[in-house]
């Protein structure tokens, strides 16, 4: 279990990955090494993983992102998996369980680029369905 200082870091550096750690410092009461203890304390346990890039995906040319769901026959699970990676515009995958096996996020260009890979991913051998919702507005959270 993490205590309260460790996940006032996280929350810290989840807002701005590049927060320096005298600013976290100020905020916690603690001192800049104490954060820099910590947040390395954090990498090796793997409580995190990485730090990432949001980027405005509009400003990149891809004006539609839509979340899909990928059912397939269950003996084709893996084949389907390496080729969906193989899809540059798939910029997230994760296999789930409930209503798809796969819930992918697209960037697409426009309603016709979607269609196109919508159309690819339907041709991938093990395909039954493909469930794609176009987001409209992002209300919390990074997409």
């Amino acid at each position: 279990m993490l205590d309260m200082v460790s996940l006032r870091i996280i929350e810290e550096l989840s807002e701005n990955a590049r927060t320096p750690y005298m600013e976290i410092a100020r905020k916690l009461n603690l001192s800049e090494s104490a954060i820099r203890k910590r947040v390395e304390n954090l990498q090796n346990d793997g409580v995190i993983k990485q730090y990432s890039l949001v980027v405005d995906h509009s400003k990149l040319g891809f004006g539609n992102i839509a979340l899909v769901g990928v059912d397939v026959d269950s003996e084709y699970f893996f084949d389907v998996a390496k080729q969906l990676k193989k899809i540059d515009e798939v910029k997230y995958m994760a296999s789930s369980t409930g209503d798809h096996m796969f819930m992918l996020k697209i960037w697409a260009r426009d309603s016709e680029h979607l269609n196109e890979i919508s159309n690819t991913i339907k041709h991938i051998e093990g395909v039954r369905r493909i469930c794609p919702a176009i987001i409209k507005d992002t209300i919390k959270g990074t997409i």
